[in-house]
């Protein structure tokens, strides 16, 4: 074949290696614009998989680049005057230029033609000459341009500045994170060695922050000494240096995350940042363009046609490309962010840098280094009041006079098991189980405020006297035999009532049997659903009182907590959102107007329910539709409203208020809001959303992302999740039923032998 190669950068370079190595009788061009030795950034970082792969695919090259390569296992994060040290995390740097030099080395020594300072204006005609042409152009591609219709980028310009500089102080014993404030706002460094002399020095702050330094008026010298004068204690002396000779005035840029359609038009391909950029914060873009290299020329010699092969390196590489950029999108918005923050201890601001991707969970930086994890989790038992070494999640917690024994939350189910509303023996069991299963706080289901305030024929409701006595017995039992708490979320299922159970058609209109529903508005669930009756003052009045005399009713059976349920488009959801809230009253319109109705209800049963007792409110913080809903920077103002008003605690949920909703799921997906709203608002919050193990609960606490962490359906299939998941992580003090100790010995006997356990937790 004859193959172009455009752009002599380490992705197009390791192509065309990659390339000859399989098939000497290629004939192949690199094609770059600037000289030999330009480069425009300073270090690359590589993981230590990169370099096996790399040494699997040309022992020759990698071995040159091990020569060349600088190690360091610890990071150290300079914040607030303290300096946090881990260790255990394995990168390795070398300088961008040594790494290009040795792969032209490597590639005219493979007969590659290499030529410089050349100019292609005419991508057709290249590609009229060259049976291959794989465009490795960079981040500005003029090929990706040039087809723009074919390859079809999205290109998401992100908030923050930075610039890339270098420095010859020595960061040597640590990848460095510096946390600067000025009087201008925070600004932040990214710093590594790559080689014996010379440090990545990665500058960066938000745009407004960037605005009143007047970065974009300065010339590249003044910026770099305004910068020098920033960060001055931690540079030893030494000054900081741009290689950005290339652009006139500011080097300072906002990063583009670039991720294609399309990777290949007819026998042109793209590589490396042309086709997909991985934000620095979280890898080296060199690294993916030197692995999809490696990937694309395997599959050119092992597919049957060409268009096979881009069909195969496209849909595999992809894959790798969005786990990267997940990940990578997780770390941007974290520094994008990082004021939201910046008034966690030092301890726990360190460990939310860390775990900031999502790729290190909460054991394995245990496994990185048992030390500083030691250290950190008695910080936190001893914010909680606790002098042990325990896991976040068994730290008691505290609201009002209940306490908690710990964090891990049994979330809302519905069963539907209910008889007229009224629980049955199938309740005291459900709750009885899960109470003895370990968990500090066990919640009930959405209990309706009255029989037209139910969401199927089978919800349960406390609105008559035989209801009160049942959930009594039920609380009864949980409180006599375990030491869980029991809260009970009291709700009305407005537009969204009169339907089928859950496991036959969800949010369907019963077959017969309906009842008449009111909503704030006359907006119907869906087409098929009845139109609500819009709500008067009077009705208003009735459910305002009903949800007292529910509330009454709890505190006669005993429970320890209220919940009212203001989420997933039931009755007070749909006065939050505007997508159901269509009033022209002082209900309607502005959020301080939606909100009215809902923080009336809050106020009435505040004046009932016992001081000492929290009251939680769930909220749907995203309406999960774009324009037009309940956005997550409204649910901060949403949160805020609820703590002026002495709502004890905000139960972060999302969605579920639109049959328009377009939810992105995924691990954790709904903790960011909760992370935002007790961030930002100061709130204590719940994190609920597809949460399912220890790891995932103990990250998000000791990350300050939420107070309490909810799980449904791992409930549903394991009661006894909490017990299971201390006998996992070794925690001797977690408290069995007696009757279960024999069990629970057992369990950490298998367990201690490496066997696997029963469930997975």
């Amino acid at each position: 074949m004859r193959i172009a190669c455009l752009g002599g950068g380490p992705g197009g370079l390791y192509f065309a290696i990659s390339m000859k190595l399989r098939d000497p009788d290629h004939e192949i061009v690199v094609i770059e614009r600037n000289r030999p030795d330009d480069t425009f950034g300073w270090g690359v970082v590589l993981s230590d998989e990169t370099l096996d792969n790399l040494e699997a695919n040309d022992a020759v090259s990698a071995a040159e680049i091990r020569k060349h390569f600088a190690y360091w296992d610890d990071i150290a994060v300079h914040y607030r005057g303290v300096r946090e040290l881990s260790t255990g995390h394995g990168f390795c740097g070398i300088g961008r230029k040594q790494l290009l030099l040795i792969l032209q080395a490597r590639a005219r020594e493979l007969g590659i033609e290499l030529r410089f300072e050349t100019e292609v204006d005419d991508i057709e005609k290249l590609a009229a000459d060259y049976d291959l042409v794989v465009a490795s152009d960079g981040l500005n591609s003029k090929t990706r341009s040039r087809y723009e219709a074919a390859f079809k980028p999205d290109i998401d310009v992100r908030e923050c500045k930075f610039v890339w500089l270098g420095t010859h102080q020595k960061f040597d014993d640590a990848f460095t994170f510096i946390f600067e404030e000025t009087e201008h706002g925070w600004v932040w460094a990214h710093a590594y060695q790559f080689d014996d002399d010379t440090a990545t020095f990665i500058v960066e702050c938000r745009e407004e922050t960037w605005e009143k330094f007047g970065f974009g008026d300065m010339s590249k010298e003044e910026s770099v000494a305004a910068c020098e004068r920033i960060f001055a204690n931690y540079l030893g002396g030494h000054g900081l240096m741009s290689n950005a000779n290339h652009v006139r005035g500011s080097a300072w840029i906002n990063f583009p995350r670039v991720l294609c359609e399309r990777w290949s038009h007819e026998n042109i391909v793209l590589l490396g940042d042309a086709a997909a950029t991985a934000h620095f914060s979280i890898g080296s873009g060199s690294k993916l363009a030197m692995e999809s290299a490696i990937a694309l020329a395997g599959y050119l010699h092992t597919e049957q046609s060409m268009q096979t092969a881009f069909d195969r390196y496209e849909d595999e590489r992809r894959v790798e490309v969005l786990r990267l950029q997940s990940a990578a999108r997780n770390s941007t918005e974290w520094f994008e962010n990082v004021e939201r923050y910046l008034h966690l201890d030092p301890v726990q601001f360190n460990y939310s840098l860390l775990t900031r991707s999502q790729r290190i969970s909460h054991e394995n930086l245990r496994m990185r280094d048992p030390e500083w994890m030691r250290r950190a989790e008695g910080w936190f038992q001893q914010q909680a009041g606790s002098n042990s070494h325990r896991a976040p999640m068994f730290a008691p917690y505290r609201l009002r006079d209940l306490s908690l024994k710990n964090r891990v939350v049994v979330s809302p189910m519905a069963q539907y098991k209910a008889v007229d509303g009224c629980p049955t023996d199938w309740h005291l069991v459900h709750y009885g189980e899960r109470a003895k299963g370990g968990a500090g706080l066990v919640y009930t289901e959405m209990t309706c405020v009255s029989p037209e305030g139910r969401i199927t024929p089978g919800c349960p409701g406390l609105y008559a006297p035989e209801h009160e006595a049942m959930w009594k017995r039920i609380v009864d039992f949980v409180h006599a035999e375990t030491d869980a708490k029991v809260c009970v979320q009291l709700g009305h299922s407005g537009a969204k009532g009169s339907t089928q159970l859950g496991w036959e058609e969800i949010d369907a209109p019963l077959l017969d049997g309906n009842w008449d529903l009111m909503a704030p508005s006359d907006v119907a669930w869906s087409e098929r659903n009845q139109t609500p009756k819009p709500m008067s003052r009077v009705d208003m009045d009735l459910v305002r009182d009903q949800f007292v005399a529910s509330a009454e009713m709890a505190e006669r059976c005993g429970f320890d907590m209220l919940e009212i349920h203001a989420a997933h488009g039931y009755l007070l959801s749909a006065f939050i959102t505007p997508l159901t809230n269509r009033r022209d009253d002082e209900y309607g319109g502005s959020l301080e107007n939606r909100m009215r109705y809902p923080l009336e209800v809050y106020h009435a049963i505040r004046a009932v329910w016992p001081e000492g007792k929290p009251i939680s409110v769930r909220i749907s913080a995203n309406d999960w539709v774009g324009d037009g809903g309940v956005t997550p920077d409204e649910a901060v103002e949403i949160a805020r409203m609820l703590d002026e008003a002495g709502v004890d605690i905000c139960d972060v949920s999302a969605g579920q208020t639109s049959i328009l909703a377009k939810p992105v799921y995924g691990r954790m997906f709904q903790t960011p809001f909760s992370d935002r709203i007790r961030n930002e608002a100061g709130m204590a919050t719940m994190a609920v959303g597809n949460i399912y193990e220890p790891d995932h609960v103990n990250s998000i606490l000791m990350a300050g992302r939420a107070d309490l962490v909810c799980l449904a359906r791992p409930h549903l299939s394991d009661p006894y999740w909490t017990l299971h998941a201390a006998v996992a992580l070794k925690d001797g003090e977690t408290a069995w039923p007696s009757p279960y100790l024999a069990g629970r010995d057992q369990m950490a006997r298998l367990a201690e032998r490496g066997e696997a356990l029963t469930m997975k937790v």
